[in-house]
């Protein structure tokens, strides 16, 4: 599948996903704008990836900050000379407590990290997008968004906020040759262990293989018609 000059931007490139996704991307012929909150962690996944200067470049920025989003925008731009896929793998899990002893500034970090940095990030890109006439969103969200597990609700909650987001930033964009959609995961198995030692409990993981290259296809120029959706990529819908 070729997508040969476009341009993706990828933010919490340097964790399991990040890298993997990344890696996909270079080989498909996409230039790579790659960030995160850690310049030496960006910096290895630079070696990693072997690149050529001229078809990458890093920056270590907080997404929680609109204003990290404007400059993300802006160094693209001043790289590239433009942006075609979005692609938000920032956030993390808080859990393990009933609703009634969660910590307000637990279900805060949750919304900062899944909903705010979408937010500021789609602020940010989509314009561009849509004045080009071309461009791609994509972020992982959660089986929990719907039917979220007991003591689980910082978590559930923001997830359920991103995807709502999406969703209707997804009918704002009908027409306009710009999608937006959400892939859902429940583990990311990073370490293969459904391939390796294949259990009940880990039947419904996805590898982050497998989640790339679900987005190398929402990418795709055939991928054109997907917008505003759900995508569960582990095992049923």
């Amino acid at each position: 599948m070729s997508l040969d000059n476009r341009v993706a931007v990828i933010t919490g490139a340097t964790g399991s996903l990040g890298r993997v996704v990344a890696g996909k991307l270079a080989q498909a012929g996409v230039r790579l704008a790659l960030f995160s909150l850690s310049q030496h962690h960006l910096d290895d996944l630079a070696n990693e990836l072997k690149l050529p200067a001229d078809l990458y470049l890093t920056g270590a920025l907080n997404f929680r900050n609109p204003q990290a989003a404007q400059k993300a925008h802006a160094l693209t731009l001043d790289k590239f000379g433009r942006a075609d896929i979005l692609l938000n793998f920032i956030g993390g899990w808080t859990g393990g407590k009933p609703v009634v002893d969660v910590a307000l500034d637990e279900f805060d970090d949750m919304l900062q990290q899944h909903l705010w940095t979408t937010l500021h990030l789609a602020q940010a890109f989509i314009p561009g997008f849509i004045a080009q006439g071309w461009g791609r969103l994509a972020v992982i969200t959660s089986p929990s968004a719907a039917l979220p597990p007991a003591k689980s609700a910082p978590y559930a909650v923001a997830k359920a906020a991103q995807e709502t987001l999406i969703l209707s930033l997804a009918q704002e964009l009908k027409g306009s040759g710009v999608t937006a959609n959400t892939l859902r995961v429940n583990t990311i198995d990073v370490k293969h262990t459904r391939l390796s030692e294949p259990s009940s409990a880990n039947a419904s993981w996805t590898t982050p293989e497998e989640i790339a290259e679900a987005i190398l296809y929402l990418c795709s120029e055939a991928a054109g018609v997907i917008n505003g959706a759900r995508i569960p990529l582990y095992g049923s819908p």
